[in-house]
């Protein structure tokens, strides 16, 4: 079966529209003719509705501008402020917004958006509504206060449907609800806190750092913990891990020696190609998102996930075919595993899943949702954890301090331990406030709505029914008014001292790496679990670490006129860029030094 792409199905839409509306016009024409005895040529009604097709469209944006001003107006409100763009429909802005993608640094245009409208502005792409906020009780409003009028919606189900399908990251109403009960119980405490999984891995990961070390070569740390993660939430969703990273590490672009292919298992070929293929998909469906109703144009000759998401069904699918069939053939598999655990629950989220269902579209995309939950946001943490690190070595003294009192230099951590280290926290917190893993995210209102006006001296801000906002953590989180004149500046004791109750606790939407609401994300404390874990494995083992910069890619280093820009833009070591989530363009290449045994 032939199946359409985007691009092709989006035109053939458009061209069903105009052809209807052809018609319409068509006959409309010749009737009212007909009736005052008139005859008209065909081309000539024809060429008038084309015509007219433009000055129409114009027309009904006018109408429905002033239709939503009168309604504000009515309620006491006012329309949230629209960018003005110098090209028709904005299209200056839309590129401004891909070339932040490419070329820029998070959050690029859109600050200067906010200077010149404030912290809730529309950026009002092709005539369609596009609001962007920071504001702390908007983004309120969108995940807790407001949740039932806020949903994905049908928009970015469509532009992310041929990646992440059905799964609980693009569904709503009772598909979200499903999702969401059957993957609740299986980040329970006792689950998220048995650290057999992360000690196998950890201790993979801290031995093949000191091989890549002895071989006189840095590490692509943010790769490294890419394949950490993946093998511990294969391994924990699963109950097997993909092993990637069995497969040998890259080597910096200026190395001698660089990754032989042949070299590689065909496991660990296949890891590396699944790691690719994810990271690509997110890539594309990051960048129709920007494009807005318009990136199926971009699509034309073909859908651009189809290459890539071959590969990630090829991985996942014989996975969850084996789970299936042993489903069918021992029907009482889960009572069994219950019964060997005395007591204990060791089920996978896919043990669960299969309680609820056997369809394997259903269980594919509940997997690709939560391993990208569980797989880059806490690899991007960990890769911008370490990268702050290396370059305050004040902190990094004494984070490992803490850690040798509280655990020791040799010593598995517990979940006790975990709590203890209150500077471990702080430090994985610093980082998620000035780099969230996931920097945007998008909601579509239902209903029309009032939200507060950042100016208090102004009406309240009008939303009509049906509006895409965005909302972003990454710009609202190094707020100046929100966090105080060092907003920008790394510094982990601002969760300790004074500054927690004079801005976070007097505000807690000022500071949203897990989301919040009903959406909040369930694997919060797995993810703080498995940071923590992986950082006291780390510093008891490496007493220093810094950058490698000669060994970024040229064409992956900041660029130099950024040490001319406000801000951490200037002071940049990596660049920071994202698809869903946050990554070091590049890769995070690190040295470390083995702590000597009277260090530790």
């Amino acid at each position: 079966m032939t199946v359409l792409t985007p691009g092709v199905a989006f035109l053939g839409r458009g061209f069903a529209c105009f052809s209807m509306y052809l018609s319409t016009a068509y006959y409309g024409t010749v009737k009212i003719a007909e009736s005052q005895d008139v005859s008209l040529p065909t081309w000539t009604v024809i060429a008038g509705a084309v015509v007219a097709a433009p000055v129409l469209g114009r027309l009904y944006v006018v109408y429905r501008n002033y239709s939503r001003r009168r309604r504000a107006a009515q309620l006491g409100a006012r329309l949230v402020p629209k960018c003005q763009g110098k090209v028709p429909g904005n299209l200056d802005i839309m590129k401004i917004s891909l070339d932040s993608i490419a070329f820029g640094y998070p959050g690029d245009g859109l600050n200067q958006f906010a200077e010149e409208y404030g912290p809730c502005y529309d950026l009002y792409l092709m005539h369609t509504e596009l609001f962007v906020t920071t504001q702390p009780e908007h983004i309120k409003a969108i995940l807790a206060n407001e949740f039932h009028n806020f949903q994905k919606g049908p928009k970015f189900y469509v532009t992310m449907g041929s990646v992440l399908g059905t799964g609980v990251f693009n569904s709503d109403g009772d598909m979200w609800k499903f999702h969401r009960t059957i993957t609740r119980p299986v980040f329970a405490r006792e689950r998220v806190s048995d650290f057999d999984i992360f000690d196998r891995h950890a201790a993979q990961v801290v031995l093949k750092i000191k091989e890549r070390l002895n071989e006189g070569y840095p590490v692509d740390f943010q790769d490294v913990m890419l394949r950490f993660t993946l093998d511990t939430a294969t391994d924990f969703l699963f109950g097997s891990s993909v092993d990637a990273l069995s497969a040998g590490f890259s080597y910096p672009h200026n190395a001698s020696r660089r990754n032989v292919e042949s070299e590689q298992s065909a496991s660990a070929k296949a890891a590396d190609e699944f790691s690719w293929a994810f990271a690509k998909c997110q890539e594309i469906i990051a960048v129709r998102e920007r494009m807005s109703w318009m990136w199926p144009l971009a699509e034309i000759r073909r859908d651009l996930t189809e290459v890539p998401m071959k590969i990630v069904k090829s991985y996942i699918e014989p996975i969850v075919q084996a789970a299936i069939e042993r489903k069918r053939g021992e029907p009482n598999i889960v009572q069994v595993k219950e019964e060997k655990s005395a007591g204990q629950d060791d089920k996978t989220l896919l043990d669960y899943l299969l309680q609820s269902t056997t369809d394997p579209t259903v269980l594919r995309d509940e997997i690709l949702n939560i391993m990208i939950a569980g797989r880059d946001t806490t690899a991007s943490t960990l890769t911008w954890c370490i990268y702050l690190l290396s370059q305050h070595r004040n902190v990094l003294e004494r984070l490992r301090a803490e850690i040798l009192e509280k655990v020791g230099p040799m010593r598995r951590p517990d979940f006790d331990d975990l709590k203890e280290l209150k500077y471990m926290r702080a430090v994985i917190n610093e980082t998620l406030r000035l780099y969230p893993a996931v920097p945007f995210n998008v909601r579509e209102s239902i209903n029309e709505t009032i939200w507060p006006s950042p100016d208090p001296s102004l009406p309240p801000l009008y939303l009509p029914p049906g509006t895409k906002v965005a909302y972003s953590v990454f710009m609202m989180q190094r707020r100046k008014d929100l966090w105080g004149p060092d907003a920008e500046e790394f510094d982990p004791d601002r969760f300790l001292d004074e500054r927690l109750q004079k801005y976070h606790l007097k505000n807690h939407f000022i500071f949203l790496p897990f989301n919040a609401g009903p959406r909040i994300c369930l694997g919060q404390q797995y993810a703080y679990n498995q940071m923590s874990y992986m950082l006291v494995r780390l510093l008891q083992t490496f007493s220093e670490m810094s950058l490698d910069l000669a060994s970024i890619p040229p064409e992956a280093a900041p660029p130099a006129f950024w040490t001319n820009s406000p801000g951490r833009k200037a002071t940049e070591k990596v660049w920071p860029k994202l698809h869903l989530t946050l990554y070091a363009n590049g890769g995070l290449w690190v040295n470390m030094r083995e702590a000597e045994l009277m260090e530790a």
